[in-house]
Order: C-alpha cells, then sequence, then structure tokens
C-alpha cells in the first residue's frame, strides 16, 4: 500500500468506506473515545470540520478502546453519545485497535508515515491526530494533547 487511497476502512454500520473517496481532500484522522480526559476535544474538532468542510475539509474519528478502556460502547452507542453530547456531524467509523497484534491495517500505514515524539510508532493515547494533505501524504501527526484549535493553522496551509 503506498497511498491511504488505497485503503478501506468500516464506517460505524461495518459498511466499506474506501478512502480514495477522499482524494483531493484534507483529512484529519482521530482515535477517539468518549470517556477520556480528553473527550472534550470533539467540541474543537466539530468547530474545525464545521469552519472547513466546504473547502475540501474532513474529519474521520475512529473509536477505540485500547487506552484504560475508555470506548467501551458499541458503535451505535458511540455514534448516540457523539451526536448528543457534543453534535459531531462528522465521520465516526468503525471501532479499531491502533496498536498491537490486531491494530488496524491503516493505522499501521498511519504510524510508519509519521512517527511520534521519540521516533515511536505507537499511538500513546486517545486524540491522536494525522494530517493528510490533498494528495493523501500523511504531513504531520499531533500527539494527544495537541488542541484542535492549535493545528488549525496547519490545516489552513493544506486548504
Amino acid at each position: 500500500m503506498k497511498s491511504i487511497y488505497d485503503f478501506s476502512v468500516k464506517d460505524s454500520s461495518l459498511k466499506d468506506v474506501s478512502l480514495s473517496e477522499y482524494k483531493d481532500k484534507v483529512l484529519l484522522i482521530v482515535n477517539v473515545a468518549s470517556y477520556c480526559g480528553l473527550t472534550y476535544q470533539y467540541e474543537g474538532l466539530e468547530k474545525l470540520y464545521k469552519k472547513y468542510k466546504n473547502k475540501d475539509f474532513e474529519i474521520l474519528g475512529f473509536p477505540c478502546n485500547q487506552f484504560a478502556l475508555q470506548e467501551p460502547g458499541s458503535n451505535e452507542e458511540i455514534k448516540k453519545f457523539c451526536d448528543t453530547k457534543y453534535g459531531i456531524t462528522f465521520k465516526i467509523l468503525n471501532k479499531i485497535n491502533v496498536n498491537g497484534s490486531k491494530e488496524d491495517p491503516f493505522y499501521t500505514f498511519l504510524k510508519n508515515k509519521r512517527s511520534g515524539v521519540g521516533g515511536t510508532k505507537q499511538i500513546k493515547w486517545n486524540f491522536t491526530k494525522f494530517l493528510i494533505n490533498k494528495d493523501g501524504d500523511v504531513v504531520n501527526r499531533f500527539g494527544p494533547q495537541s488542541e484542535p484549535k492549535n493545528i488549525e493553522s496547519s490545516i489552513k496551509e493544506l486548504l
């Protein structure tokens, strides 16, 4: 696999979604959780999405329960939480693993393209963010503590 566009992922209804549908768009890929100290970042992510969605920007949220079991619900429960608590309108996809022997191949690809602090490939926690340019290149990786408002300038540069 050479590009993110070579991958398909599952949506929250377990239907295949080809990432080639996102060609010519800037993407922010985020592993999310409903019961995390960083869950409040949903609010900032939604603000970014609403501000730039008409300028070829998309956010793809991948629920993950690998960090202190902070995403225990089913896809349906997660989607309902996102809708009712934060009014999320960006895509929330199928719950996946982002580390370990059962990690999703898409996350293996992302981590191989952009390592974290100190060169580590492992995802450290929920709300790690990968920024993808319109050509499908992984151009940046932001740690969980990076607030959505603090990465807005990086997004604007790519739009």
